[in-house]
């Protein structure tokens, strides 16, 4: 390694360490006992609470996946995508986290999202549990998958190295930090994460806009890309077998798609996957008071939307030098949707001091694994608290349940390593699968179960089967007839899992007296 690579390095182990020395520091703490090793004992502040919420949510997707896709086709898909998650985000902190906060602790003080529906509905065979559970397995799994691929991806790229060795170093470290410290640890580093994550995109950004000749000088260049800088336009790389032509150097683009509205509705829904993700959702029910929660959620809106607009810019600010000056960015490497995520890389080693690139890119790694030991850590609670503890072995004591979790964790990661084996997985792809079948699984039935008292419990599994269900469906074969039908899963799935809870509640009978009782004492504040 020459002397640049050898300093991006140091800088990198030193903030790698500092991870593993949060995760010893609450090691104590956290394996205390399931409770605080889960939910951290329900003891997060309000600027905690926030920030490592969107930390653990927007994972290495918005410093690769985003401006990747950004750089390829310009600002529509990135912008209106953009636009939907800071709208998701407001309204689940206004709307969904003060109910839950107050829903969690009266369905006898749940710790886990499984638990919390299964209590919610008073159920005693755990069907609810097992199911909701086993659907966060499925669909973490995958999300922890596209975490290995975003580890894989820096460190091949910044050390020239082999991306499966790369990934498997990025898939181990992040499962012994899991493992060490739990809900606590996860939260409190998460909180540094962020910090890292909004410091890395705005020093890419502020770099790359110098080196492209200003701001006037990239709105004026990107203007030149057919449909770039549209809201209702799509810039079209021209492409032969997936890598994009290049004429004199400059890389070639046909005439703009048409980026209608219902393209717009499709990229928007990514906000409605809000009320469904679990890692957001635990923040809520894991800060100390509920009155602190209108605080995290100023906080958590002015970090979304400052890092969310940036990340598109860099996507911009990118493609304008790939064009004017692609020896500076070595443009024959971003010539395919899958190497275009590496724009926030390529930026970074390009303009700044070697050690200060190191830490930039350690805010890559810092949205890994803020995201990839939440998915870790909840895919293992789902398996050991709610299948094992709460179905199987109902007298498991404490002890068992964090043998179980552990298992669960070596496990998940190993199956998430399979899946992240290929390197030209596109990362903004993965996640948005994933998403959409977390928010089409328990978006609609969270609002419904805090909001409609007259949901039941058959209402709910058919919710989460239908929505889950339609994602696959959606995905794998109706979205390939093309047309209106080419729109994101997410939508369709909300709306059809939304039908099925409203449709099956209104079949079967209504829910006993003392499920309506639990409804009303947390809609009038008298638990």
């Amino acid at each position: 390694m020459n002397s640049s690579t050898i300093q991006i390095l140091v800088a990198m182990v030193i903030y790698m360490a500092a991870v593993i020395g949060i995760g010893i520091a609450f090691a104590k703490r956290a394996n205390a006992n399931s409770e605080n090793y889960f939910l951290g004992g329900r003891t997060l502040g309000p600027w905690v609470t926030a920030m490592s919420a969107e930390a653990s949510d927007m994972s290495g997707w918005l410093l690769m996946g985003l401006p990747g896709v950004a750089y390829w086709c310009g600002l529509a898909d990135a912008a209106w995508t953009a636009i939907g998650l800071a709208v998701g985000t407001y309204f689940n902190w206004l709307i969904v986290s003060k109910r839950l906060r107050r829903y969690s602790v009266r369905a006898n003080n749940s710790i886990t999202l499984p638990e919390f529906f299964s209590n919610r509905f008073r159920e005693k065979k755990g069907v609810v549990m097992t199911i909701s559970a086993l659907f966060i397995l499925v669909f973490f799994t995958v999300y922890a998958a596209s975490c290995f691929v975003t580890c894989g991806k820096l460190f091949s790229t910044l050390f020239n190295t082999d991306y499966t060795d790369m990934m498997l170093l990025g898939a181990v470290f992040v499962l012994i930090y899991t493992l060490l410290g739990g809900f606590l640890a996860e939260s409190a580093s998460d909180f540094m994460q962020s910090i890292v994550m909004i410091v890395a995109l705005s020093v890419v950004v502020i770099v790359g806009t110098v080196n492209a000749g200003g701001i006037s000088e990239v709105f004026a260049n990107a203007n030149k890309i057919p449909g770039f800088l549209e809201f209702f336009g799509l810039a079209n790389p021209d492409v032969t077998d997936g890598v994009q032509n290049v004429v004199n150097g400059a890389p070639v683009f046909n005439e703009a798609k048409e980026y209608g509205v219902l393209t717009i509705a499709s990229m928007m829904a990514w906000g409605l996957g809000y009320f469904g993700m679990p890692q957001v959702l635990l923040r809520f029910m894991a800060i100390r008071r509920e009155d602190e929660l209108k605080r995290s959620r100023r906080i958590a809106m002015i970090w979304v939307v400052i890092s969310l607009a940036v990340a598109v810019f860099i996507g911009i600010i990118g493609r304008v030098i790939a064009i004017n000056n692609p020896e500076l960015l070595k443009g024959d490497v971003l010539l395919t949707k899958a190497s275009a995520e590496n724009i926030f890389i390529q930026l970074s080693t390009s303009f700044l001091p070697p050690i200060l690139a190191g830490f930039v890119m350690a805010g890559i790694l810092a949205a890994t694994i803020s995201s990839s030991d939440s998915y870790l850590l909840i895919a293992a609670s789902a398996v050991a608290k709610n299948i094992y503890q709460g179905v199987a072995k109902k007298k498991a004591t404490d002890k068992q349940v964090m043998i179980v979790s552990r298992i669960t964790l070596l496990v998940i990661a190993a199956i998430a390593v399979v899946f992240a084996l290929d390197e030209n997985s596109v990362i903004f792809s993965i996640v948005s699968f994933a998403w959409a079948g977390f928010g089409a699984t328990f978006g609609p039935l969270m609002l419904f179960s805090l909001f409609w008292k007259r949901t039941t419990k058959a209402g709910a599994i058919a919710g989460m089967v239908g929505g889950a269900g339609m994602v696959f469906l959606w995905n794998l074969v109706i979205s390939k007839l093309g047309g209106v039908f080419a729109i994101y899963e997410l939508l369709p799935a909300f709306i059809f899992s939304s039908l099925c809870i409203v449709v099956v509640s209104l079949l079967t009978p209504k829910p006993s007296k003392e499920i309506l009782e639990d409804f009303e004492a947390v809609k009038n504040n008298t638990l």
